[in-house]
């Protein structure tokens, strides 16, 4: 008898309020935008016949209202995990990219040419992104051997999620796109990982018009 897989439907939350402009969010608990709110819904009705038995989700504001409709729909409650929140960036959270370069344009170049080793000032680097992340997942794929479960949480946190997944090294993490909304399907067998689906998203919903969309 073939060994059963278990499948995680891997899912970003939805637009975010005062996405136009930039923000790194990170650890900050901002909510969904209205337009967030109808992609969120949107995914629910996408994915209503995939027989998921368990709703996981980032203890932030924006992962729980992402989690709700998916979960709601299966009389579930989405669990939630710290463990799951986007990068920490430290004293940049709340601010634009050309606030950050008006402020520290130093700090600011050095990170930007070293992201994947160095951290956000007072903040996180990959490294212990991950470190915080993979065991609080692979706790999940062991609570659920061979059934499907969803997990809803940041841009940061399914990047990292995918890398491993994919045995990819961390500095190609931004080669793995996350739009708001969007889904990716990982099949986890016993002796390797499959990517399915990656960053699938929500048609007929417009997105903020933005050239840099919020961070996390």
């Amino acid at each position: 008898m073939m060994p059963v897989s278990t499948w995680v439907y891997l899912i970003r939350h939805g637009e975010v309020e005062r996405a136009a402009e930039g923000r790194f969010f990170g650890h900050t608990d901002v909510a969904l935008s209205a337009t967030g709110v109808l992609q969120v819904e949107a995914v629910a009705r996408q994915l209503a016949l995939e027989p998921i038995e368990a709703v996981y989700a980032s203890d932030l504001l924006r992962a729980r209202q992402s989690a709700a409709p998916l979960a709601g729909s299966r009389g579930l409650a989405p669990v939630e995990l710290g463990a799951l929140r986007e990068m920490a960036m430290g004293r940049w959270e709340g601010l634009t990219f050309r606030e950050i370069r008006q402020r520290e344009p130093d700090v600011l170049e050095r990170w930007l040419a070293n992201f994947a080793t160095l951290p956000f000032p007072d903040g996180e680097t990959l490294e212990e992104l991950q470190a915080r992340v993979m065991p609080a997942f692979r706790e999940i794929l062991g609570r659920h051997p061979g059934r499907r479960v969803a997990v809803v949480a940041h841009g940061g946190t399914n990047r990292v999620i995918l890398c491993d997944a994919l045995g990819m090294p961390l500095g190609n993490i931004l080669r793995l796109a996350q739009d708001y909304a969007s889904w990716s399907v990982i099949e986890y067998r016993p002796e390797t990982a499959i990517l399915h689906t990656l960053n699938q998203r929500v048609a007929g919903i417009a997105a903020a018009p933005v050239e840099k969309t919020a961070v996390g």
